[in-house]
């Protein structure tokens, strides 16, 4: 019995210390790295540390980045405008596309309280794909069945292959051959209505939307007495 009962303390003990010893490992293995952070912050006068807590994430980073690019494009709209009396100083679209086909890109905006009315998906052309998903190639060149980048004036509408469409005039010298080229704002059946992860399907081009979306295009076209410019931007 009493045999027995050293056997149990002896247990009981080895366990202890197994316990005691892995605690001490760890308030090392602590010590360790707060000491290396340490030397890390005092030694590195140069490099800005912020901790991570306060670290922003990096998605936040991104729609920051877009809001200041965003912003800066329609300050030049809005100098473009106060030169010339013929275009719309109310409302102006915009196309940013650096966002992926398959998010909202294409943003209705009211130039007079500052706000996105409305925004939709749209998509760009064939031609401007690359390689690389995430990366775009832009061009001015007749049958390049690609996206030109720069600020367009809406023009006339028609009844063409797609119904319902708008012609557009490039004003920069990277779109001047829109009208050349049949650059055109219509809708298609098979671009979706809302944004998925994946990207949506390629136009010939032109600026094409969805149906819905572009009814909502259209009432601010056609109540307009003035042009409305869109300005597509990567």
């Amino acid at each position: 019995m009493a045999q027995k009962k050293v056997v149990i303390l002896y247990s009981y003990f080895c366990t202890l210390m197994k316990k005691k010893l892995l605690l001490l490992l760890v308030l090392f293995l602590l010590m360790i790295l707060v000491s290396g952070l340490f030397y890390y912050i005092k030694y590195q006068p140069n490099k800005t540390y912020t901790p991570f807590f306060n670290r922003p994430n990096e998605s936040i980073v991104r729609v920051q980045k877009n809001n200041q690019k965003f912003q800066k494009h329609i300050d030049s709209l809005k100098q473009f405008i106060s030169q010339y009396s013929n275009y719309n100083n109310k409302i102006v679209f915009l196309i940013d596309m650096k966002i992926m086909s398959g998010k909202n890109r294409f943003y209705i905006f009211d130039l007079l309280n500052n706000k996105v009315l409305e925004k939709g998906l749209v998509a760009h052309g064939c031609g401007s794909e690359t390689d690389n998903e995430d990366q775009l190639m832009f061009s001015n060149i007749p049958n390049s069945n690609a996206t030109s980048l720069g600020k367009y004036s809406i023009d006339y509408s028609y009844i063409g292959q797609f119904g319902k469409a708008f012609k557009l005039i490039g004003l920069d010298k990277t779109n001047n051959k829109a009208f050349e080229r049949n650059i055109v704002l219509h809708h298609f059946e098979s671009v979706p209505f809302y944004e998925q992860n994946t990207s949506i399907c390629n136009s010939l081009g032109c600026p094409m939307v969805n149906k819905l979306f572009f009814n909502t295009l259209e009432k601010y076209i056609d109540q307009s007495d003035k042009s409305i410019l869109l300005k597509i931007y990567y």
